[in-house]
């Protein structure tokens, strides 16, 4: 391993850490429900062992039950396989989307289907239904929510196959592939410009047809949550402005084991950690089929609010307007290294709402540099640069969130780089680009050593005392001064084998300009 890579993983062990805090901070001591609510963030899902016995209760089913379950798992996903090769022989993918199974091949489904239930079982999972499935004449889809793992793909065993929407690779596996065709799916082309356009007007030939397709599941959410809210739904399932069926998704486990989101455990350490439980349980309830009123066939986005809010009163959650957009943001920023990621896609909504984003306020004060540009400033002067209300909630969660350290400031110029580096940056060394213009006060273009410290610990999360090390080294290299530039520093950056995996996309040595 490289030293770089070394210094990369302590940094986004610091950036974990430092998120765990500001959650707590966030959610834990809240004045009113009302702010939970509004920042409650979707997409992190924190899963420890805490106690003793839960670390030797794990550690001895891993030996004592981990291997009978995966070898009973694999056994029965064979057989799936076989069935379903069976089933298929003969048929091209074209025919799959040409007409719906019928005869013998149709057989075949509850079949897989209760081979799916026993896997489940093998796995210790124990599904609980609720309510009753409505016919494909009552409801030609199913809505399904909240989406928050990759075991919710159980429900598809329980509905008896239903066409699923999935994307175009995934029907490519030749094992799971098998299985993924038998339910008629619906496949999204991510190469294709048009594969959302042709995606919906697939949605709405199933679902209107008069032949017997299989119904249709959509989980709206389209990404994984932590089911602490039910996120924007999107519009695909409302197009065809036939009724629905609604079904709610449950996991009352004491550990949470399944939950898969952008922050938080891999896939493999949740499926590890729930073959090693005794027992875990899923709840599916189907709610009552919902038919459109007029206005709602016609506006797809009205029909899909009614039907998210209706869930979320079963699930007994909140509804929140984060999507599947903000979780490229929280991707970005773990690529990048930057700390509080869950903070910035909830600023990133805040600002939104304020306007913030259509008006580009902190690139232009970052043109003009207000003389409280360099200072920490209170909520009232925040509220008055950013020129926004300071009476409006989301002007208010927006301080708190950069406000870290509770002392009722925030520092504007770590405010401004964590919004311009989201919308601007690509890499590591766009960070730096940045960070320096916005620390370079007088316009020069250098910076003394308290500026540098502050310029690397933006971008890099570089200490102080390293950051003077930096500098004296690149002042030795230039034949002293007060100051240096951002070439000096980037020079300095490049010679050290620590951070020489900054400069691994850089290979003409030229970076793209970010402001």
């Amino acid at each position: 391993m490289r030293v770089g890579d070394i210094n990369s993983n302590n940094r986004n062990t610091k950036i974990e850490m430092e998120e765990i805090e500001v959650n707590k901070k966030i959610h834990g001591n809240d004045d009113t429900a009302s702010i939970d609510t509004d920042i409650l963030n979707p997409f992190v899902h924190r899963l420890e062992l805490d106690t003793t016995y839960d670390k030797l209760k794990t550690a001895f089913l891993t030996v004592a039950l981990l291997p009978f379950r995966l070898a009973a798992i694999t056994a029965l996903v064979i057989l799936a396989w076989l069935l379903a090769c069976l089933g298929l022989h003969g048929l091209s993918e074209e025919d799959l989307r040409k007409a719906p199974i019928t005869g013998w091949r149709r057989k075949i489904i509850p079949w897989l289907c209760w081979l799916g239930r026993l896997t489940y079982q093998a796995g210790g999972m124990k599904i609980i239904v609720r309510g009753k499935q409505a016919s494909r004449s009552e409801a030609p889809i199913l809505v399904v929510a909240p989406h928050s793992t990759f075991i919710d793909g159980g429900i598809v065993y329980v509905t008896g196959f239903p066409s699923i929407i999935v994307r175009r690779e995934s029907g490519l596996n030749p094992f799971i592939g098998k299985l993924i065709n038998y339910t008629q799916p619906v496949y999204v082309w991510r190469d294709d410009p048009n594969s959302r356009q042709n995606t919906i007007k697939e949605i709405i030939e199933r679902a209107t047809s008069k032949e017997d397709w299989p119904q249709v599941m959509i989980f709206p959410e389209g990404t994984c949550t932590n089911r602490s809210c039910l996120i924007t739904f999107k519009c695909g399932a409302f197009y065809p402005g036939v009724p629905v069926q609604p079904v709610c998704i449950r996991y009352p486990n004491k550990l949470d084991t399944v939950t898969w989101t952008w922050e938080g455990p891999g896939a493999l350490k949740l499926l590890w950690l729930t073959l090693t439980q005794l027992n875990s349980s899923c709840e599916i309830e189907f709610l009552p089929v919902y038919k459109p009123s007029e206005a709602e066939k016609t506006d797809p986005k009205l029909y899909a609010n009614n039907v998210r809010r209706l869930m979320a009163e079963a699930l007994k959650i909140p509804v929140s307007d984060y999507t599947y957009d903000d979780c490229r943001i929280i991707t970005k920023a773990h690529s990048l290294h930057l700390p509080h990621a869950s903070g910035i896609v909830e600023a990133h909504k805040l600002r939104y709402k304020l306007g913030l984003q259509k008006i580009k306020i902190e690139e232009e004060l970052l043109q003009r540099r207000t003389s409280k540009f360099g200072e920490a400033v209170d909520f009232s002067e925040f509220a008055k640069i950013l020129r926004i209300d300071p009476k409006d909630t989301s002007s208010q969660l927006l301080f708190k969130i950069h406000d870290r350290q509770n002392r009722g400031k925030i520092d504007l110029e770590e405010y401004i780089f964590t919004v311009i580096a989201i919308a601007n940056a690509n890499t590591e060394l766009d960070l730096v680009d940045i960070a320096f213009e916005i620390c370079n006060s007088n316009g020069t273009k250098c910076l003394n050593a308290k500026e540098l410290q502050k310029v690397l610990k933006l971008s890099l999360q570089i200490p102080a005392d390293e950051s003077d090390r930096i500098f004296l080294q690149a002042n030795r290299e230039i034949g002293g001064g007060n100051s240096v530039t951002i070439e000096d520093i980037m020079s300095v950056l490049n010679s050290r084998a620590e951070y020489s995996h900054l400069f691994d996309g850089d290979t003409d040595g030229k970076r793209k300009k970010t402001i």
